[in-house]
């Protein structure tokens, strides 16, 4: 059966009784606001500080002093990591895709840290947030589930609905691993069609759009009881640089950030979002006060997670959020290479942000060490007033509030297990991923397709060339191929014939392309400088021209299977079709078991050889490219 681990409110309570002669009953743990207030004016200066830290437990080294010895992804909790859990009182643990690779192994882990957390001499018993960045499509964590359709491929199936079901069914999933916390949705307008990092993550470039789905998917959430964090506030949608690696520079006003930027987060707030994550994009024109960077020297402007300006007054005071603020990761370039750790979290705190995502990269004992030592020095900053512990206090009572509203201060569920069996088997079932692929088919859409090549006809015998801009699909083609002949759509005598464009082995390509019935090519276009011959990594986009020009020479069609991006298909425009799936991950092999996959390239080929007509339309306008830039001439319109 499942044991019940009483926790929070009603644990904490008994010891207020011996501490005070005060008691509450267990069912009284929903007390409210009292409640929440008893609760912080018992916790001691470093218990406040953990409630506020949200580690992560990516990677672990035994023994980082031996050569031998190396990172090891955590799928269950060694020793120091479970003393750190008991002993830290973190608020919550972030888990990645090395932490989730196979559902029992994953609910394992969650039912330890839990318990770790649980196991501790402090009268705070608190149980964690679990969270993950569970967007679907290009982000998704956990290993066996199923990974859905990332937000633009919803948009592109012109049914906001779509978002709803999706988010519903990927908290299912969390919930029955017990991850109650997801990193999403994206609320960033895509309106800059050279941005790294959005991208496809993104609804639309149309802050309507975005809202209107965005909400959806907050619904969807909602009705499983998901903690959702609507990110990147204010957003992070027209900027050019990554701030995993670069520190990106908005110059935008405040009034058009409320033209276009900050819609579907308001939309968000209005509708009752509990959690907000901050970009790392610095605002200039919003605040301008500068920090003079640990790494070059230079001054750089307050980013908006740092800017009390942006979280505060305007988050807080102009649109009215009452929830949990959270930074995204502070491990992040952005922030790591620029701002000194304990500058940083003063300010921080001063600006308003509840919960510190990674602030200190774990991996090993000396990285623990150093995440306490930077615990210690925000205990430090507290007592000797340079942190105001008021705000202090206002960021832990938001975030009690929180699990509050979650059942999270009364008891967490721990597995047995035929419990741990039946929870794996609704995380990516075949019921989720085929409800996965006829979504899909709705998303997929052909934007170019001259003289009706697409369905392609086939007799039996035929070979086609497959082409990849990156080895990490190879398989995808295959994955349709055996569909296609499953489904009677395909003679198993047509040949795919599987080839990775580089500059390495050019030959080979261009004469499989001439000698081909036709030729798919599947772009990945992850960023505009792949796209430019003139720019490291982009040399792949100049033997994709050759094989489209050798196929031509040859008399052969061509169709570009574009599963990233969508806007280089202004770049491949002499492919005589053009088909756009918005999303990929990596299918190297065809997959074995229950290992989840992404299926958007093999649900376009499909497409291409007739399994289902495509419907879908365009979310974003595609700009005309020149000389591999992008110019303010629209070459594809949004909706076609």
């Amino acid at each position: 059966m499942m044991k019940r681990l009483f926790v929070g409110a009603a644990i904490l309570a008994a010891a207020m009784m011996v501490l005070s002669g005060t008691s509450y009953a267990a069912g009284e743990a929903d007390g409210g606001d009292d409640v929440i207030e008893e609760m912080v004016s018992r916790m001691t200066v470093e218990e406040k500080i953990g409630q506020m830290v949200m580690t992560h437990l990516r990677y672990w080294d035994e023994d980082p002093e031996n050569e031998d010895s190396a990172q090891v992804p955590v799928t269950s909790l060694p020793d120091q990591l479970k003393e750190a859990l008991s002993r830290d009182r973190f608020g919550g643990v972030i888990l990645y895709a090395e932490n989730c690779a196979e559902n029992e192994q994953m609910i394992r882990l969650i039912d330890e840290i839990q318990k770790s957390n649980l196991e501790t001499d402090s009268a705070v018993k608190i149980p964690l947030l679990i969270a993950a960045d569970q967007e679907g499509g290009i982000v998704a964590r956990l290993g066996q589930g199923t990974r859905w359709m990332g937000n633009m491929a919803m948009t592109a199936t012109g049914d906001p609905d779509t978002a709803e079901t999706v988010a519903e069914k990927i908290g299912e999933e969390l919930s029955a691993a017990g991850i109650n916390t997801d990193f999403a949705p994206v609320l960033d307008v895509n309106n800059n069609a050279d941005n790294p990092v959005i991208g496809v993550r993104s609804f639309s470039d149309v802050p309507e759009t975005v809202s209107e789905y965005g909400l959806k998917y907050l619904s969807g959430l909602k009705k499983t009881g998901t903690i959702a964090a609507v990110k990147h506030f204010p957003g992070h949608g027209d900027v050019a640089t990554d701030s995993h690696t670069g520190f990106p520079v908005l110059e935008k006003t405040l009034e058009e950030l409320n033209e276009c930027e900050l819609i579907p987060f308001r939309a968000a707030v209005d509708a009752g979002a509990e959690m907000v994550m901050t970009a790392h994009i610095q605002y200039p024109e919003i605040d301008n006060r500068t920090y003079t960077s640990i790494t070059t020297g230079e001054e750089v402007f307050y980013p908006a997670t740092l800017s009390s300006v942006i979280l505060t007054d305007l988050l807080r005071g102009e649109m009215g959020f009452e929830g949990v603020i959270v930074s995204d990761a502070l491990e992040m370039a952005a922030i790591k290479d620029n701002f000194a750790l304990t500058d940083m979290s003063k300010m921080a705190v001063e600006a308003g942000v509840n919960l510190f995502l990674v602030p200190v990269t774990v991996s090993d004992a000396d990285s623990l060490k150093a995440l306490e030592e930077w615990m210690h020095s925000m205990c430090a900053m507290v007592e000797s007033g340079d942190i105001d512990e008021e705000k202090v206090n206002d960021s832990v009572r938001r975030i009690l509030k929180l699990k509050q509203a979650h059942g999270l201060l009364e008891e967490v569920p721990s597995h047995d297990e035929d419990e741990i069996a039946a929870a794996a088997g609704k995380i990516g079932s075949r019921e989720n991923r085929d409800l996965e692929w006829e979504l899909l088919k709705k998303s997929v859409t052909m934007l170019k397709n001259d003289e009706d090549l697409i369905p392609l006809k086939v007799e039996g015998g035929e070979k086609f060339l497959v082409a990849y801009t990156s080895e990490s699909y190879y398989a995808a083609a295959e994955f349709a191929r055996l569909r296609l002949v499953e489904e009677g759509l395909l003679p198993e005598s047509v040949i795919f014939e599987p080839l990775v464009c580089s500059p390495d082995n050019r030959e080979v390509c261009t004469q499989a392309a001439a000698e081909a019935d036709a030729v798919i090519v599947v772009s990945v276009t992850s960023n505009v400088a792949s796209l430019d011959p003139t720019q490291e990594g982009g040399a792949v986009s100049a033997v994709v021209d050759d094989v489209i020009r050798s196929a031509h020479d040859a008399g052969k069609k061509v169709i570009l299977v574009s599963s990233r991006l969508p806007y280089d298909a202004a770049r491949y425009q002499e492919a005589d079709a053009i088909v756009l799936t918005y999303g990929s991950m990596p299918m190297e092999e065809l997959p074995k078991g229950e290992k989840g996959c992404s299926v958007n390239i093999p649900a376009a080929i499909c497409g291409v050889f007739g399994e289902y007509p495509f419907a879908g339309t365009l979310p974003v306008d595609i700009p005309k490219m020149e000389n591999y830039h992008f110019t303010d001439e629209i070459l594809y319109k949004r909706g076609e």
